[in-house]
């Protein structure tokens, strides 16, 4: 993360404000991405994937630009907002018809929060409780997280959007973190389509995370509870986590990481679904992933899955953090 300080006094006329703090960072990927034939249930919901059964090879990319500006009170209180500018051709989830490729754009809508002290208020784009609960995202695999099955909610709550409005597309989206000691609260609620009421309570102990959460949806395909525990085992840091999507049925994941080295790190996860966003399944999905470091924020990184469609999904390429 790269930080540009600018002093307020010559660039705006409010007296008492003594500095505006903007921090720059993110990432840029590249590198391939192949998609093989569609399984019995034929999900058309691979990148490169039209529908039509094909197994292909496309390139993936996408830059990540984060901006996060914050002032602070003479009371100590920050106050600030977060954006990402974001250019992608692995939208993956929702091609167009007949192109399995879809170039997402712009800047997202912004995340403004007050913070003092453990406790963070957000309002617009916001994180959201499920979303930001531990053991969600246990691992980071491959390079472009091969469909992030191992998501046992399902994205079936409020989450912070990398570009589009999010929960901000609402009048009424807001959030309250608080953390003392190893104990965190998460909870967080929107007015839109989809009328969300969610938390999660996480705890520390003895090197373990354990967190349980719950959300009260209008929506019957939403996640209703969630419950989940990590830590680490030998030289192996492993994640079990359950969730219950409401008439999506269940998701249960097992995933884990560990170092081979001081720079590679082999990622893995299993996961078993009733059906994945709302499609029934008739396999587990399972993947493995490698991510080695170059030095300065640069990393190759690779991986394949067995998705619940039935068919695989490999990547390969670089990432570099800037």
């Amino acid at each position: 993360m790269k930080k540009v300080l600018f002093a307020t006094t010559a660039l705006v006329a409010t007296a008492g404000v003594a500095a505006a703090d903007v921090t720059f960072g993110g990432y840029g990927r590249f590198g391939i991405i192949y998609s093989g034939a569609a399984g019995a249930n034929g999900i058309a919901q691979t990148f490169g994937d039209d529908g039509t059964g094909d197994s292909s090879v496309d390139v993936t990319s996408r830059f990540r630009l984060q901006i996060e500006a914050t002032a602070e009170t003479d009371a100590g209180v920050t106050l600030g907002a977060r954006v990402r500018i974001e250019q992608e051709n692995d939208e993956i989830f929702t091609p167009p018809a007949g192109d399995g490729s879809f170039n997402g754009t712009g800047i997202n809508a912004p995340r403004f929060f007050a913070r003092a002290g453990g406790l963070e208020v957000g309002v617009g784009n916001i994180y959201g409780a499920l979303e930001f609960m531990p053991g969600m995202y246990p691992i980071d695999l491959g390079l472009t997280g091969l469909q992030y099955e191992y998501t046992p909610y399902q994205f079936g709550g409020d989450a912070y959007d990398s570009d589009g409005a999010g929960a901000a597309i609402t009048n009424n989206a807001v959030e309250v973190m608080y953390s003392m000691g190893d104990m965190s609260l998460h909870v967080s609620a929107s007015d839109g389509a989809n009328e969300r009421l969610a938390a999660h309570a996480a705890y520390k102990w003895n090197g373990w995370t354990f967190a349980v959460g719950g959300q009260d949806s209008n929506s019957l395909t939403d996640t209703e509870f969630a419950a989940s525990v990590g830590g680490v085992i030998g030289p192996v840091k492993v994640s079990l986590a359950y969730a219950d999507n409401g008439i999506n049925g269940d998701q249960v994941t097992l995933a884990g990481s560990f170092d081979v080295g001081a720079a590679t790190t082999i990622d893995a996860y299993v996961s078993d679904a009733d059906t994945i966003f709302g499609t029934p399944t008739q396999n587990t999905s399972y993947g493995i992933g490698v991510h080695h470091d170059l030095g300065g924020g640069v990393s190759i990184r690779g991986g394949a899955a067995k998705l619940f469609a039935g068919h695989t999904i490999a990547d390969m390429g670089v990432r570099f953090n800037f």
